[in-house]
């Protein structure tokens, strides 16, 4: 799969997703404005079913000075205008009822001038109220208040008559209200205004949506953390694809070297000028030794990192010297550093030095960073080990003046098949599974690995080895 078709893949996955959350984010916005337009729809009812039943109560109470006759046929017509008094009076034969009549229309017309909260009963508004709110489901915790057009103030809030000196702002919260209502339509003016206010409104609107919102995020990021871990798996696939690749065509030209150099050497002593002269086979026998010694050497290499893959590797456990592996490792690889120009030199200040690990695997760790030290000092070498002992442990440091490394290598030198590019691809010998191998080992030996590096300037190398297996080391910075 090429880069062409990641991206492809990556930009309608990206498109599907941000499809799904925009129908989702629709779907539940507009429920929300149903909920809201439904929620409206109740409040106004109840209020205009409330401002209703205060009317009747006032005219019930009114209908008492008529001395149980009804004076609906002509109070309202009278106090409108559309009747003169003289006119209603006329309306009615009977001189009891006419007299009852007239009383009920002039305390009728006193009311018109009575304050709205003398015409209002704190208790029975709030009963009222409530009953209707209950009626169409409205259950939540509200606020309300009357408010007197004539005086410009509140005179009732939440069951009870304000006083002079009770401050009129801490009211004013109600006017932020859209839900009011005009009191007593049927005077000539509306004397006041029932507002109304809920503070939660926001998580009644939301009501059941807030957990399908909760589950919505909770899908998408889901699906967002699945897609993002795709891309990530495919991204590393293609890269481990590149540095097998890369691995395949390295151990190629690593053995196709030493297969060619024994191929001429074998051909060689077969010679017949050859076969007859002890020295020239010996010495060609001698080429086909060390080159054979040479890919087995990396044969084993990538058996080891098999072996470590599949969790077959058992450390065998004994005291090690570790001064005496570093100065075995020293002696081996000084040879190849004498014929660059190079020199190697040891400080091993550790007094202790014995810890417990496995004699093989550790001599392989310590081999593996000097030749590395040795691979990336492309003119003469010079390569420092140290050792020093810190807490519960040893600490090894190798350090070359080579060509250094990037912050973006130093973040990968330790994945398998990585290899720190110099512009040729086989101008430095390896499989790019040393470094793998090392940190394996160490962790393996519950020890830590450190690199420190800049371009140009070298790298070193630092290994935290405990004195037993299980000890914790403690990492310094004072190198």
């Amino acid at each position: 799969m090429n880069k062409k078709e990641i991206w492809l893949i990556i930009g309608l996955m990206s498109l599907a997703i941000f499809g799904v959350m925009t129908l989702q984010m629709s779907f539940i916005n507009h429920s929300i404005q149903l909920n809201k337009e439904q929620f409206d729809s109740h409040i106004k009812s109840a209020l205009s079913n409330v401002t209703g039943r205060l009317q009747d109560v006032e005219n019930y109470e009114l209908s008492k000075y008529a001395n149980g006759f009804s004076i609906h046929q002509f109070e309202l017509d009278t106090l409108t205008g559309s009747v003169s008094l003289q006119q209603s009076l006329v309306l009615s034969q009977n001189p009891l009822l006419l007299k009852h009549q007239m009383d009920a229309v002039k305390l009728k017309q006193e009311m018109f001038s009575t304050p709205i909260e003398e015409r209002i009963e704190t208790a029975k508004l709030d009963d009222i109220l409530r009953e209707e709110l209950s009626e169409r489901g409205i259950s939540v915790p509200f606020s309300y208040g009357v408010y007197a057009l004539a005086t410009d103030s509140w005179v009732i809030y939440n069951n009870h008559y304000t006083v002079p000196n009770e401050s009129q702002a801490a009211f004013n919260y109600l006017k932020m209200s859209e839900y009011k209502v005009n009191l007593f339509k049927n005077d000539l003016v509306s004397p006041g205004q029932l507002y109304i206010f809920f503070p939660t409104k926001t998580s009644i609107v939301w009501g059941d949506l807030w957990l399908t919102l909760l589950l919505a995020l909770l899908f998408v990021a889901v699906i967002l953390g699945c897609f993002a871990y795709t891309i990530n798996v495919i991204f590393r696939q293609k890269k481990l694809s590149e540095m097998k690749n890369d691995f395949i065509n390295n151990m190629t030209h690593e053995f196709k070297t030493p297969i060619a150099t024994i191929s001429l050497a074998s051909d060689s002593i077969t010679n017949a000028s050859v076969i007859n002269n002890p020295d020239r086979v010996r010495r060609f026998a001698e080429i086909i030794k060390q080159e054979n010694k040479r890919m087995n050497g990396q044969v084993e290499k990538v058996l080891q990192m098999a072996m470590v893959e599949r969790g077959k590797v058992k450390l065998n456990l004994t005291n090690v010297d570790i001064n005496h592996i570093i100065e075995q490792a020293v002696g081996n690889i000084n040879l190849q550093i004498e014929k660059k120009g190079g020199i190697i030199s040891t400080k091993l200040m550790a007094e202790k030095y014995e810890v417990e690990a496995d004699l093989n695997h550790i001599s392989n760790v310590i081999n593996n960073l000097l030749d590395n030290a040795n691979k990336y000092s492309p003119e003469k070498p010079d390569i420092t080990v140290c050792t020093r002992n810190i807490s519960n442990g040893i600490e090894i440091t190798i350090s070359d003046k080579g060509i250094g490394m990037s912050k973006e290598a130093r973040k990968k030198i330790f994945e398998r098949f990585f290899r720190v590019h110099t512009g040729n691809l086989h101008d430095v010998k390896g499989f790019g599974l040393g470094l793998s191998y090392v940190k394996t080992m160490i962790v393996a030996h519950k020890g830590m690995i450190d690199v420190r590096s800049e371009l140009g300037k070298g790298s070193s190398f630092i290994v935290y080895l405990p004195f037993e297996v299980g000890q914790e080391v403690m990492m310094t910075d004072d190198h």
